[in-house]
């Protein structure tokens, strides 16, 4: 592309990511929040925040979820819903004692992480989760092995891992990280412990994959990379810190235009834009809407991947979901 092609009216221009937003496992989620209102009606309780996204969280409360920190806060005989990041074996069994009707909207790719934690514990292998401290998937998948597993936070942490068998010790992940980060701490753990097994498939999920491709594939071209998405998402907050790695000279994370300062735009020709796995398109249509009110009229689009995965949802929902279809036809 020629330099008079990119810039061919103000000499702004925006190159947008794709893939970028909304993951199967989101929109799954968000959509089983939003099927269960509509057969249920509200009240839904929900337990955590059904996607770690703060627009996506208030529009669900106006329809009538309710967002709760733990299964106490639920009436008994109630209808809970488990966020996208999944949860402890115990978190189930709490609502069965309170008679709880529980839809689990955990990720399938997130369930698929909590299978290999039960199977490795299974074969007594000391497991090694790499993951953030206190995050609600880390948390969740800890919770189906407590005794076999322990938290590596990032390659400092290497050093302070211990396993009773260095000949039976396997390493999973968290799904949101960054893959860079990620492999760096793996590769750290193999000099430590060089019979380290890795996970049956990459526990990354494509999507974060994905997402943090293209941000690599634009940053060095860009002023600034503008990051849709809320703070306690994991994957939109790796996003901002791949593109300064990979060659972006700033690098924010915004959930809505407004909290974009006109000064991080100052003298800027170039900006990246791309939102996490959490984030709906309207947001991002409304920074682009924002970037041209202030010159930034050339929007191109660079694509790295074709996403067409799709999740079905849970079992239990889609159950009564059939079973209300056939007794309004009855």
């Amino acid at each position: 592309m020629t330099e008079a092609q990119a810039t061919p009216q103000t000499g702004k221009r925006v190159l947008l990511a794709k893939p970028r937003g909304y993951c199967a496992g989101v929109d799954r989620a968000v959509q089983t929040v939003e099927e269960a209102l509509k057969l249920y009606g509200a009240p839904i309780y929900v337990r955590k925040q059904i996607v770690h996204n703060k627009h996506v969280v208030q529009t669900l409360e106006a329809q009538g979820a309710i967002f709760v920190e733990e299964n106490e806060e639920v009436p008994e005989g109630a209808t809970v819903i488990f966020s996208a990041h999944g949860v402890a074996p115990e978190v189930y069994e709490q609502a069965r004692v309170r008679s709880l009707k529980a839809i689990d909207a955990t990720c399938p790719l997130v369930t698929k992480v909590h299978h290999e934690a039960r199977r490795f514990a299974a074969e007594d292998y000391d497991i090694l989760l790499i993951g953030h401290e206190g995050h609600e998937e880390v948390i969740g998948t800890a919770g189906e092995a407590p005794a076999h597993i322990q938290l590596v936070d990032g390659p400092e942490d290497v050093e302070n891992v211990t396993v009773r068998d260095p000949n039976k010790v396997v390493w999973l992940s968290q799904t949101t990280l960054s893959v860079d980060e990620t492999l760096e701490t793996v590769a750290r753990l193999k000099k430590r412990l060089p019979l380290l097994q890795s996970p049956p498939s990459d526990d990354i999920c494509y999507a974060t994959s994905n997402r943090q491709h293209v941000v690599k594939e634009i940053a060095a071209e860009c002023d600034v990379v503008l990051v849709v998405g809320s703070r306690n998402s994991s994957n939109s907050v790796r996003l901002v810190e791949v593109a300064l790695d990979a060659g972006a000279r700033a690098g924010y994370l915004v959930d809505f235009a407004h909290e974009i300062d006109d000064a991080w735009l100052a003298g800027a020709t170039t900006v990246g834009l791309t939102s996490g796995a959490s984030v709906p398109e309207e947001l991002v249509q409304q920074v682009l809407a924002h970037l041209a009110e202030r010159g930034f009229t050339d929007v191109e689009e660079i694509t790295t991947a074709d996403e067409r995965l799709t999740f079905s949802l849970p079992q239990e929902l889609k159950r009564d979901m059939k079973a209300a279809a056939a007794a309004a036809r009855g």
